[in-house]
């Protein structure tokens, strides 16, 4: 027995040895954080659900908004509620990175993901083009109005099985910033101009939607002032779009969508683009989750207050009650731009 014990002894000492050389212990090799799973976390900071902002992400994790879960796979969990501490032009709490370096449409950049949305907010005004849906992944300007010429969102009703996937473009408004408005481009299913008729009834099931939990990938590549566009996911045909953001599409009013005009009757927006659009302005992107749902009151915008359950901005009891958004990332990058084949 006690030669049993003395060799069952080694047999520990060197597989903890073991451990130690390759440089992680037990514990570290068990507990990730989203550094350990995709490793470009450097080039981030990070804005969470409580509006706290966190400058170095290399080994960081937060156990409410910015963690790792691991099954077959190990995933980076962007988590955020309906209502918190949001930045200072947002009306809407995000768990979402921002790029640390800039570039203009011509320098370019390039970003991907393979993502999958496990949860959008359950409660919302259904009539309102921004409820029930989460952003995951952004281009924003630093410069002029600040505007995002791109944002991808992720929209799925209750009681639907199947949400949609869909890119919004913002025109960076000649005057008035006020007059700005977004146009929708569907993906997979509907873009945001299928509503409910009233604030509880919602519109079909998109018959080509995506599920939550349903993997896919999308690339945001902006090469010599042309923003390229791919969405893929199995079982879905890949989508390709293509964008300039150095000359505009809406330098008139009469270039003005319909779809523009008629999401935006209520409040109005009825602007044109300078005719550079985007050019020569410092641009960065964002990824994670920019929840869309917040409790503001639509009767006051019936564009971006969607009027959902925030259970008194207590985050513990959103999270309990299903009044958040939550998005996993199994990869993504971020870098330079590619020539596109």
């Amino acid at each position: 027995m006690k030669i049993f014990k003395s060799v069952l002894l080694m047999l520990i000492m060197v597989g903890s040895l073991s451990c130690m050389s390759s440089g992680e212990s037990v514990e570290e090799v068990a507990n990730l954080t989203p550094s350990d799973v995709i490793p470009y976390f450097n080039k981030w900071k990070i804005t969470m659900g409580n509006g706290m902002t966190k400058t170095s992400l290399v080994g960081y994790e937060n156990e409410d908004f910015f963690y790792t879960h691991s099954d077959e796979e190990d995933w980076v969990v962007y988590k955020t509620p309906n209502a918190g501490k949001t930045t200072p032009n947002s009306s809407n709490t995000r768990s979402e990175l921002r790029e640390f370096g800039e570039w203009t449409p011509e320098e370019g950049g390039r970003m991907t993901g393979t993502l999958k949305v496990m949860h959008v907010s359950t409660t919302a005004d259904a009539r309102v083009p921004a409820s029930f849906s989460v952003v995951v992944g952004q281009i924003h300007s630093d410069e002029g109005h600040e505007n995002e010429p791109l944002k991808i969102y992720y929209k799925k009703y209750p009681g639907h099985s199947k949400g949609s996937l869909f890119w919004n473009y913002e025109i960076n408004t000649s005057g008035s910033n006020s007059e700005r408005w977004d146009v929708a481009t569907a993906v997979w299913g509907n873009d945001w101009t299928v509503v409910g008729d009233e604030k509880d009834s919602y519109p079909p099931e998109p018959e080509e939607g995506i599920e939550l939990g349903e993997l896919f990938s999308y690339e945001v590549n902006v090469y010599e002032g042309i923003m390229y566009l791919t969405f893929s996911a199995e079982g879905h045909p890949t989508k390709t779009f293509t964008k300039s953001l150095i000359e505009s599409d809406y330098t008139k009013y009469e270039d003005i969508p319909q779809q523009v005009l008629t999401v935006f009757e209520s409040t109005g927006q009825d602007g044109t683009e300078r005719a550079q659009a985007y050019a020569g302005e410092r641009q960065y992107f964002k990824q994670g989750a920019y929840n869309q749902t917040n409790g503001k009151n639509p009767a006051d915008n019936m564009i971006w207050n969607t009027g959902a359950e925030v259970y008194g901005g207590i985050i513990p009891d959103q999270y309990a009650n299903g009044a958040y958004a939550e998005v996993w990332f199994l990869d993504a990058s971020v870098g330079a731009a590619v020539k596109p084949e």
